[in-house]
């Protein structure tokens, strides 16, 4: 079998007013002369035609290849165009890798999963987040109903003036609200985006502590691993949890040595896709660090990432972005959820197909960059 064409597909989720809830999915399809395709996610929100254009570099080398040499390519990816890392490459190597994936499950009749030692549960455990319409505390008591065991949630609006402990202030008050309306057997989790400073950071995992939070994602910038170690050890009754910007093992390797969070959330679609996502997670494993992958991409994005979670003994929970109709619609046959678990794909490679005639009348969107400010009108962190 060998490659004889990449290339990238775009779907654009439905324009909102909040431009926020606007996205853009991009699959690549890696073809091969036994007619069969791979197929894989690349999103990368706001920098996707840098990636498309890796992607066209990435054929020029793995056109005629074999494609069931899975590692050997992805070695060639990474360090062939001398320049590593970064959200870019590793975006498009991401998307191919879980192409090429999908192709050595078809061509060999099994589940990703089986060919990555087999399941260590039968199904996924995912968590959905508050970007439906309604309130957030409706929307938390709504998942709840639907049989999800938890539920993430954001800060207030953090466009406009931005005050660090009016904002704090605000969660935490949300974060009150939220558990009595749902119990104390009900997890959450909160959402910072990298925004508080360490200092607002610890203000806030100590305020956070009555209500038993499963963790707090991305409290302050994820540039600097000491900082995490620094607010990790001051406030250790909140688990912290970091990932979606780090890229390859080597973007993890010290957060995990240092143990400065105790949840890591590397995506399929940027950390270095299934291959890689299982070497960070054998890394964790070794320092008792859980996994939660970071997933708030289309439907491919989550068929790779159930196959990973599937697979690793140290796996937490999965984020699942339900929020769009074109989620399910994208696939021939959409994946299976039930009790706010995904049952696992039994159907050889990754287990979905996409409908292209679907993906085709649906083009991407215009989404602009978002911008949040200090009160003295200097740039805050999105």
């Amino acid at each position: 079998m060998r490659i004889t064409g990449i290339r990238v597909v775009h779907l654009g989720a439905p324009s909102t007013p909040d431009f926020r809830l606007n996205r853009n999915w991009a699959f690549v399809l890696v073809e091969t002369d036994k007619g069969l395709a791979g197929t894989g996610e690349c999103t990368l929100l706001g920098m996707q035609d840098a990636v498309d254009g890796a992607i066209s570099q990435f054929a020029t080398f793995l056109t005629g290849q074999d494609p069931r040499r899975v590692e050997h390519l992805w070695q060639q990816m990474y360090r062939h165009p001398f320049w590593r890392g970064g959200p870019v490459l590793s975006a498009a190597l991401s998307g191919v890798d879980q192409a090429l994936w999908d192709l050595a499950g078809q061509a060999l009749g099994a589940p990703v999963y089986q060919l990555l030692g087999g399941p260590v549960r039968d199904r996924v455990r995912v968590y959905p987040r508050a970007d439906t319409p309604g309130g957030p505390v409706e929307q938390v008591v709504e998942a709840q109903r639907q049989g999800f065991t938890a539920f993430k949630l954001s800060p207030p609006d953090p466009r406009g003036p931005f005050d660090e402990v009016a904002l704090i202030d605000a969660t935490l008050a949300l974060l009150a609200e939220v558990r009595q309306a749902v119990g104390p057997r009900f997890d959450l989790m909160v959402d910072w985006h990298g925004r508080l400073s360490p200092a607002g950071a610890i203000r806030f995992l100590e305020g956070a502590n009555p209500y038993r939070l499963l963790f707090a994602e991305e409290v302050i910038p994820p540039d600097n691993v000491p900082a995490y170690a620094q607010v990790a050890r001051a406030a250790p009754g909140t688990p912290c949890a970091t990932g979606e910007r780090l890229f390859t093992r080597w973007g993890f390797r010290e957060l995990i040595e240092t143990r400065g969070v105790a949840v890591l959330q590397p995506d399929v679609c940027y950390a270095g896709g299934i291959s890689e996502l299982r070497r960070i997670a054998a890394h964790a494993e070794t320092h008792y660090l859980q996994v939660a992958p970071h997933n708030p991409n289309g439907p491919v994005a989550m068929a790779a990432s159930l196959h990973v979670a599937a697979a690793i003994p140290n796996f937490l929970i999965l984020e699942y972005a339900r929020k769009y109709p074109e989620f399910d619609a994208a696939l021939r046959e959409p994946l299976k959820l039930r009790n706010g678990h995904f049952e696992l794909p039994t159907t050889p490679g990754l287990g979905v197909a996409l409908d292209l005639d679907y993906v085709a009348q649906h083009p991407h969107n215009d989404v602009p960059i978002q911008s949040a400010w200090h009160t003295d009108g200097s740039v805050a962190d999105i």
